[in-house]
């Protein structure tokens, strides 16, 4: 057990660890030279730490609008958790376990049979198990129940959407490198579908005609900048610049600036190690796709679609932010759940940013519009309809980062739980 925990903390939670890891094992099936193994496996992990940093600082920069929603909600005790039950100090060994025996799964099933996808997003490998453990306990599983039944729940998710979303990928690629692994996914496949009915690809987002001296905009470090410095100006005018950051003493103006360069500034990092990782892991990945798991595909991080359509992922951000929050208004005004909803700013970004790339690749711009507006609408329905399921787990965390494949899952997971448990 202490060995299974030393490799889960030490490598399975550490992404650049994993991915460099997995890089070097590619690198050596494949019998590269020991400087090439080396170049290549450090160029992954500080690739995959780039990724990281720069969605760290993206994070960061849009983390006081989604307080200040938060400070809203608990200023009229709208809490969604009732009896909280900490999972991550009462449950850690159990996620850890549920992590690992899941992924293990994922591997076998890629080895032995027709779907070749291997789940390789270090942090969505540990807050799947998170999700699926917080439903068992919210059943009362036994302690080897919680473990039978997230780590089941989580190889199901790990080998089952990354395949689906396989093709949709590979229409914006252009080939079938890689897969995604993120729960952008049920999301993702709304957008692209509804794209490939009502959209045209004769028109990209990529085409986007902007006039001379508006020709800055086609850097979408600025191009974010400036939504990220409109949405910060917007919300400080409606709640107050202190209910986002009550120790800033700066004007909502200079405060939204800085925002707004803090968020060009991730994503320029985070787009540069999204670049560094493809060159590295998906040419040293052969060597496991060739040796040991034949036409392997690894399901990688969100971010590494956004250099294909950038102008998508920007477009789909906005539209998100707009349609869902005007709906969270709308139902917080007219429904009483017994909790608040709030905008879903990260999943705004991520996940909804992603579903338009994929919904560009089906329908272009006016795909990748009417799509993302039909996501970001289910995006809310799902958040609404999870909630209750984790009323005395992790109410407050899917609140937050919910409205996703945490959502959906989570919610499906606890009807199967509920079936079980009778």
């Amino acid at each position: 057990m202490q060995l299974l925990e030393l490799v889960i903390t030490e490598v399975f939670r550490q992404p650049p660890i994993l991915l460099g890891l997995i890089a070097m094992v590619g690198l050596l099936l494949q019998r590269k030279a020991f400087s090439e193994v080396v170049k290549g496996s450090a160029l992954t992990a500080i690739g995959v730490l780039i990724l990281t940093l720069g969605t760290d600082i993206i994070v960061r920069s849009i983390a006081p609008i989604q307080n200040a929603m938060t400070s809203l909600a608990a200023a009229d005790g709208a809490s969604a958790v009732s009896e909280p039950i900490d999972i991550l100090t009462d449950y850690g060994g159990a996620i850890g376990i549920a992590m690992m025996l899941a992924f293990l799964t994922n591997v076998l099933v890629a080895r032995f049979t027709r779907i070749k996808h291997i789940f390789l997003t270090g942090h969505m490998l540990f807050w799947f198990p998170y999700v699926f453990v917080a439903v068992a306990v919210e059943n009362q599983f036994s302690t080897t129940g919680v473990i039978v039944f997230a780590t089941v729940a989580s190889a199901f998710y790990f080998i089952v959407m990354p395949a689906l979303l396989t093709p949709f990928v590979t229409a914006v690629t252009g080939d079938r490198s890689f897969t995604l692994g993120h729960p952008t996914g049920f999301l993702s496949l709304t957008a692209a579908i509804i794209a490939k009915y009502v959209g045209n690809k004769d028109k990209s987002t990529e085409d986007l005609k902007i006039p001379k001296s508006l020709g800055f905009f086609r850097e979408i470090a600025i191009t974010g900048g400036v939504v990220v410095l409109l949405v910060y100006i917007v919300v400080g005018l409606w709640v107050g610049k202190s209910a986002m950051d009550p120790e800033t003493t700066l004007s909502l103006g200079t405060y939204a600036l800085t925002k707004g360069l803090e968020f060009g500034a991730g994503l320029t990092i985070m787009l540069a190690g999204v670049r560094m990782m493809i060159q590295q892991i998906l040419p040293a990945f052969k060597g496991i796709s060739d040796r040991l798991v034949p036409n392997a595909i690894p399901a990688l991080d969100a971010p590494i679609i956004f250099n294909y359509r950038p102008n998508a992922m920007m477009i789909g951000f906005i539209v998100a932010m707009f349609t869902s929050t005007a709906l969270i208004v709308l139902i917080n005004s007219q429904f009483n759940l017994g909790f608040l909803l709030l905008p879903l700013v990260i999943t705004s970004f991520f996940e909804c940013g992603t579903a338009a790339v994929l919904a560009e690749g089906q329908g272009g711009l006016r795909g990748a519009v009417i799509g993302t507006t039909v996501a970001a609408a289910v995006m809310v329905l799902l958040l609404a309809i999870s909630i209750p399921v984790f009323s005395n787990t992790i109410g407050d965390w899917m609140l937050i980062f919910g409205g996703n494949d945490f959502s959906l899952f989570g919610w499906l997971a606890d009807l199967i739980a509920r079936i079980i448990g009778g």
